[in-house]
Protein backbone atom coordinates (compact mmCIF):
# COMPACT_ATOMS: atom_id res chain seq x y z
CA UNK A 1 0.00 0.00 0.00
CA UNK A 2 2.86 2.43 0.58
CA UNK A 3 4.18 1.93 -3.18
CA UNK A 4 1.18 2.62 -4.38
CA UNK A 5 -0.04 5.54 -2.44
CA UNK A 6 3.75 7.25 -2.69
CA UNK A 7 4.25 6.33 -6.64
CA UNK A 8 1.28 8.84 -7.70
CA UNK A 9 2.26 11.59 -4.84
CA UNK A 10 5.79 11.52 -6.12
CA UNK A 11 4.84 11.78 -9.74
CA UNK A 12 2.35 14.58 -8.82
CA UNK A 13 5.10 16.25 -7.47
CA UNK A 14 7.11 16.08 -10.12
CA UNK A 15 5.03 17.10 -12.83
CA UNK A 16 4.06 20.41 -10.29
CA UNK A 17 8.06 20.70 -10.08
CA UNK A 18 8.47 20.47 -14.01
CA UNK A 19 4.97 22.98 -14.91
CA UNK A 20 7.26 25.74 -12.28
CA UNK A 21 10.40 24.62 -14.01
CA UNK A 22 8.87 25.69 -17.67
CA UNK A 23 7.51 28.59 -16.35
CA UNK A 24 10.56 29.46 -14.61
CA UNK A 25 12.66 31.54 -17.64
CA UNK A 26 10.12 34.05 -17.78
CA UNK A 27 10.84 37.10 -15.77
CA UNK A 28 8.24 38.29 -13.13
CA UNK A 29 6.21 41.40 -14.11
CA UNK A 30 4.79 43.64 -11.35
CA UNK A 31 5.37 41.08 -8.68
CA UNK A 32 3.55 38.21 -10.58
CA UNK A 33 4.32 35.28 -12.63
CA UNK A 34 4.16 35.54 -16.47
CA UNK A 35 3.27 32.21 -18.57
CA UNK A 36 3.95 31.27 -21.66
CA UNK A 37 0.72 29.42 -22.19
CA UNK A 38 -1.64 32.74 -21.35
CA UNK A 39 -2.14 35.82 -23.56
CA UNK A 40 -0.94 39.19 -23.26
CA UNK A 41 -4.19 40.33 -21.48
CA UNK A 42 -4.35 37.43 -19.48
CA UNK A 43 -0.54 37.98 -17.94
CA UNK A 44 -0.80 41.99 -18.06
CA UNK A 45 -3.77 42.20 -15.26
CA UNK A 46 -1.80 40.01 -13.25
CA UNK A 47 0.77 42.70 -12.95
CA UNK A 48 0.52 45.71 -10.28
CA UNK A 49 2.78 47.82 -12.10
CA UNK A 50 0.51 47.66 -15.69
CA UNK A 51 -2.84 48.57 -13.87
CA UNK A 52 -2.64 51.83 -15.85
CA UNK A 53 -2.12 50.43 -19.32
CA UNK A 54 -4.58 47.61 -18.68
CA UNK A 55 -7.31 50.59 -17.42
CA UNK A 56 -6.03 52.05 -21.25
CA UNK A 57 -6.27 48.84 -23.17
CA UNK A 58 -9.85 48.41 -21.69
CA UNK A 59 -11.00 52.02 -22.69
CA UNK A 60 -9.65 52.09 -25.93
CA UNK A 61 -11.40 48.66 -26.63
CA UNK A 62 -8.59 46.61 -27.54
CA UNK A 63 -9.32 43.48 -24.75
CA UNK A 64 -10.20 41.33 -27.71
CA UNK A 65 -7.59 42.54 -29.84
CA UNK A 66 -4.95 42.16 -27.29
CA UNK A 67 -6.25 38.23 -26.59
CA UNK A 68 -6.26 37.54 -29.95
CA UNK A 69 -3.72 35.51 -31.73
CA UNK A 70 -1.43 37.64 -33.02
CA UNK A 71 1.74 37.50 -32.59
CA UNK A 72 2.35 41.21 -31.23
CA UNK A 73 4.89 42.44 -29.48
CA UNK A 74 3.94 45.09 -27.20
CA UNK A 75 6.22 47.69 -25.34
CA UNK A 76 4.20 47.64 -21.65
CA UNK A 77 5.11 51.23 -20.12
CA UNK A 78 4.71 50.65 -16.28
CA UNK A 79 2.15 53.23 -14.08
CA UNK A 80 5.56 54.89 -12.98
CA UNK A 81 5.26 56.31 -16.84
CA UNK A 82 1.84 57.16 -16.88
CA UNK A 83 2.31 59.17 -13.71
CA UNK A 84 4.99 60.97 -15.45
CA UNK A 85 2.79 62.36 -18.08
CA UNK A 86 1.61 65.98 -17.50
CA UNK A 87 -1.24 66.05 -14.36
CA UNK A 88 -4.74 65.11 -15.89
CA UNK A 89 -3.40 63.34 -18.99
CA UNK A 90 -4.45 59.80 -17.98
CA UNK A 91 -7.62 61.00 -16.50
CA UNK A 92 -8.94 62.95 -19.83
CA UNK A 93 -7.41 60.11 -22.07
CA UNK A 94 -9.75 56.92 -20.00
CA UNK A 95 -13.15 59.41 -20.63
CA UNK A 96 -14.91 57.77 -23.73
CA UNK A 97 -14.72 60.86 -25.69
CA UNK A 98 -11.10 60.39 -25.57
CA UNK A 99 -11.18 57.29 -27.13
CA UNK A 100 -9.93 58.18 -30.45
CA UNK A 101 -6.63 59.28 -29.21
CA UNK A 102 -6.12 56.64 -26.57
CA UNK A 103 -6.35 53.72 -29.01
CA UNK A 104 -3.64 55.62 -31.21
CA UNK A 105 -1.33 55.68 -28.25
CA UNK A 106 -1.84 52.46 -26.90
CA UNK A 107 -1.49 51.23 -31.01
CA UNK A 108 1.65 52.75 -31.08
CA UNK A 109 3.14 50.24 -28.39
CA UNK A 110 1.93 47.09 -30.54
CA UNK A 111 4.07 45.73 -33.05
CA UNK A 112 2.19 43.37 -35.14
CA UNK A 113 5.20 40.65 -34.92
CA UNK A 114 6.81 38.29 -32.68
CA UNK A 115 9.84 40.47 -31.99
CA UNK A 116 12.24 39.46 -28.96
CA UNK A 117 15.01 41.37 -28.00
CA UNK A 118 17.92 39.31 -29.62
CA UNK A 119 16.16 40.02 -33.03
CA UNK A 120 15.76 43.62 -32.20
CA UNK A 121 19.19 43.82 -31.01
CA UNK A 122 20.15 42.28 -34.40
CA UNK A 123 17.83 44.91 -36.78
CA UNK A 124 19.63 47.53 -34.81
CA UNK A 125 22.79 46.43 -35.49
CA UNK A 126 22.08 45.68 -39.44
CA UNK A 127 20.56 49.32 -39.60
CA UNK A 128 23.74 50.85 -38.67
CA UNK A 129 22.73 51.41 -34.79
CA UNK A 130 19.25 52.69 -35.45
CA UNK A 131 16.11 50.58 -36.60
CA UNK A 132 12.96 51.69 -37.37
CA UNK A 133 10.03 49.61 -36.15
CA UNK A 134 6.86 50.60 -36.92
CA UNK A 135 3.25 50.09 -34.95
CA UNK A 136 0.29 48.83 -35.58
CA UNK A 137 -1.24 52.83 -34.47
CA UNK A 138 0.88 53.70 -37.65
CA UNK A 139 3.85 55.19 -35.56
CA UNK A 140 7.40 54.83 -35.96
CA UNK A 141 10.02 54.15 -33.13
CA UNK A 142 13.74 54.35 -33.36
CA UNK A 143 15.11 51.42 -31.59
CA UNK A 144 18.79 51.61 -30.66
CA UNK A 145 20.92 50.27 -28.02
CA UNK A 146 22.31 51.75 -24.98
CA UNK A 147 24.76 49.47 -23.39
CA UNK A 148 22.96 46.00 -23.43
CA UNK A 149 19.57 48.34 -22.95
CA UNK A 150 16.91 48.25 -26.14
CA UNK A 151 15.49 52.03 -26.08
CA UNK A 152 12.93 53.26 -28.21
CA UNK A 153 12.56 56.95 -29.46
CA UNK A 154 8.83 58.08 -30.11
CA UNK A 155 7.33 60.65 -33.00
CA UNK A 156 7.51 63.14 -30.28
CA UNK A 157 11.24 62.83 -28.67
CA UNK A 158 10.41 60.75 -25.80
CA UNK A 159 13.18 57.83 -24.92
CA UNK A 160 11.71 54.81 -23.28
CA UNK A 161 14.66 52.23 -21.91
CA UNK A 162 13.51 48.73 -21.98
CA UNK A 163 13.44 47.38 -18.34
CA UNK A 164 12.50 43.63 -18.64
CA UNK A 165 12.78 41.89 -22.28
CA UNK A 166 11.29 38.92 -23.45
CA UNK A 167 8.65 38.18 -21.15
CA UNK A 168 6.92 35.12 -23.25
CA UNK A 169 3.13 35.06 -24.63
CA UNK A 170 1.07 32.67 -25.90
CA UNK A 171 0.67 34.82 -28.48
CA UNK A 172 3.48 37.01 -28.45
CA UNK A 173 5.86 38.93 -26.02
CA UNK A 174 5.86 41.64 -23.52
CA UNK A 175 8.56 44.22 -23.53
CA UNK A 176 8.38 46.54 -20.05
CA UNK A 177 9.43 49.62 -20.72
CA UNK A 178 9.95 52.86 -18.34
CA UNK A 179 7.96 55.63 -20.61
CA UNK A 180 4.90 56.02 -22.34
CA UNK A 181 5.65 56.41 -26.34
CA UNK A 182 3.46 59.24 -27.89
CA UNK A 183 2.86 59.83 -31.74
CA UNK A 184 3.27 63.04 -33.12
CA UNK A 185 0.83 65.31 -32.09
Amino acid sequence: MFKTTLFPLALAAAVSVGAVTAHAENPMVGGAAMFEDKNIVENAVNSKDHTTLVAAVKAAGLVETLSGKGPFTVFAPINAAFDALPAGTVDTLLKPESKEQLTKIVTCHVVAADAMSSAIGKMIADDGGTHPVKTVGGCTLQAKMDGDKITLTDEAGGVATVTVADVKQSNGVIHVIDKVLLPKM
